[in-house]
């Protein structure tokens, strides 16, 4: 008995200086975030938080904390699948022998397939990888990651996550487009022609023979907005949809822009040329891009899509010594972001995933989110109290940081 009552008594006080020595527990005790932290449940908040210690060759060691992460608590990854799809896109092109830089034309063998031979946001007029890779990674454009889809086929593209220890991923579905499940499976032919006009390589089309979906129901909220307009008071389904849980987002980002702190089999296949490609992308503004050229449309401000440590925030002055690498999301009042940010000048470096559900009447598909009241000013908060903390943790090694220091085109 005295036993036990003593081997409890020294689990709880491990409990207890495991909440002590996390530092999410004391930047989450601010009053700005008394409201989501009082009914953490109802905003299904899960955030990751990475400290990065550096010895003295520059090799990272990686110390992670947890706020109510759990691989069980759904939540619809909305575009963050889009990096995954990047990533692996190149991956099958370094496969193949291919040029990301070559040109892919899509065609359609299904009703309801997309036929793409030209793409006008391009210098060259034409679709690549390369010209999708940009647009996911710059304003998390949605035809662009159902190129990619259709190039790495349902069937493979899971399979691939899969085999290189990504656990609980399901991806399952294009994105904004009327398609079934069913028809989800199916992916078009695909032809890469080179800058002569010679093909270089033609896959044909493909169909998924395994249906991907959750083994149990998935169903959230109160009610749903249905197709023709009309609330019914049921459950939303959400379990057809993607899934990419939060720890294995947050793994996928460390393994990309961390890959000396990881095994040789833990690596992507990826060239020194892909990783600067793609640090690029996801840390350019698209007010410093010239192709595609996102000055002529004023949504696109120059932190678009850094909800860590700007929100939606476009009076918010620009931190000059930040970059941010990261990918975002927002779908069914999910808001989401992977991100690693760096500081240069104060030579900090860190790394946040949280994922908040900003959907107060808990109807879905409604397109009525408080993503402006409740997300947005939740992701600029979290960032900013972590780079506070940051600036002040001590630190034995400074981190070199110069092959992040990138030209931008403008």
């Amino acid at each position: 008995m005295l036993k036990n009552i003593f081997l409890i008594s020294l689990l709880i006080n491990s409990m207890l200086v495991k909440a002590q020595d996390n530092p999410l527990a004391s930047i989450l005790k601010s009053e700005k975030f008394k409201q989501i932290t009082e009914n953490p449940l109802k905003y299904r908040v899960q955030i990751l938080y990475t400290e990065i210690n550096r010895d003295r060759h520059n090799k990272p060691s990686l110390k992670t904390y947890s706020y109510r992460t759990d691989s069980k608590e759904y939540f619809y990854p909305a575009s963050t699948v889009k990096l995954a799809a990047s990533v692996l896109a190149l991956e099958k092109i370094n496969a193949l022998k291919l040029d990301k830089n070559w040109f892919m034309y899509t065609q359609k063998s299904r009703e309801g397939q997309q036929e793409i031979t030209q793409d006008l946001s391009a210098e060259s007029g034409k679709p690549s990888v390369a010209h999708y890779i940009k647009k996911i990674l710059l304003v998390s454009d949605n035809e662009a990651y159902n190129r990619l889809y259709e190039f790495l086929g349902q069937k493979k593209f899971n399979q691939s996550m899969k085999s290189k220890g990504f656990k609980g991923v399901r991806f399952t579905h294009r994105l904004q487009v009327p398609m079934t499940p069913f028809e989800n499976q199916f992916t078009n032919p695909v032809e890469i022609v080179d800058t002569t006009g010679r093909t270089r390589y033609f896959q044909e089309a493909a169909f998924n023979d395994q249906a991907i979906f959750s083994k149990k129901p998935i169903l959230l909220g109160q009610g749903f907005m249905n197709s023709q307009g009309q609330i019914e008071q049921t459950p939303y389904d959400f379990t057809l949809k993607n899934a990419f849980p939060l720890a294995t987002q947050h793994e996928f980002l460390q393994r990309l822009m961390l890959p000396e702190a990881f095994p040789t089999k833990k690596k992507f296949n990826l060239t020194k040329e892909d990783y600067a490609f793609l640090y690029q992308y996801m840390s350019q503004y698209p007010t410093e891009t010239r192709y595609p050229n996102y000055l002529i449309d004023s949504t696109f401000h120059s932190t678009y899509c850094k909800f860590i440590y700007y929100g939606a925030d476009t009076n918010e002055p620009l931190n000059k010594n930040l970059r941010i690498f990261n990918k975002v999301g927002d779908a069914y009042g999910f808001l989401l972001d992977n991100a690693y940010v760096v500081d240069f000048e104060n030579q900090i470096e860190f790394m946040v995933s949280a994922v908040i559900l900003c959907n107060e009447d808990e109807i879905f598909n409604d397109d009525r989110y408080e993503y402006y009241q409740i997300g947005f000013p939740f992701f600029k908060q979290l960032g900013q109290e972590i780079h506070a903390y940051e600036m002040k943790r001590p630190k034995k090694y400074s981190p070199k940081l110069d092959h992040l220091k990138i030209k931008y085109e403008r």
